[in-house]
């Protein structure tokens, strides 16, 4: 299942990711992976989630995330739950198309790997397509 809490800049998306952190370390048996650009959250994910600071690796493409997302999974198949917070300032590719198509392939992954994911991505979630507008949270 692929999940995206989407709102503007200020709109509380952060906090809500972190929340939903919280809960799948209290309520779930597996493991818990939490992707970041800047370490911001040390503090506020508990310990029991393995907090990942990707602004080191130079992210850029949505090939070297997805090459990130499998080598993570690759070295630990109990993972049960991904976060990712502040998509935008990881990829250079802005652009509807390539968000569409990062979020199809991600279903499929989180559904071939029973993973769940969890986006945070600063946008208004007008301008996106009806595909990405499916995985929205309300």
């Amino acid at each position: 299942m692929v999940q995206i809490i989407m709102g503007l800049k200020g709109s509380g998306k952060t906090k809500r990711l972190v929340e939903l952190v919280r809960q799948a370390v209290n309520e779930d048996t597996g493991d818990v992976v939490c992707i970041e650009k800047e370490r911001k959250l040390t503090f506020d994910i508990p310990y029991q989630a393995r907090l990942i600071e990707a602004g080191g690796y130079d992210v850029g493409s949505y090939e070297f995330l997805k090459g990130l997302i499998c080598g993570v999974h690759a070295g630990n198949y109990d993972i049960t739950h991904f976060y990712i917070d502040n998509f935008y300032k990881l990829v250079n590719d802005k652009s509807p198309d390539a968000l569409e198509a990062f979020l199809l392939w991600l279903d499929k992954f989180s559904a071939a790997e029973n993973i769940s994911f969890v986006i945070s991505i600063s946008a208004d979630p007008s301008t996106v397509s009806e595909k990405v507008r499916a995985f929205i949270l309300p």
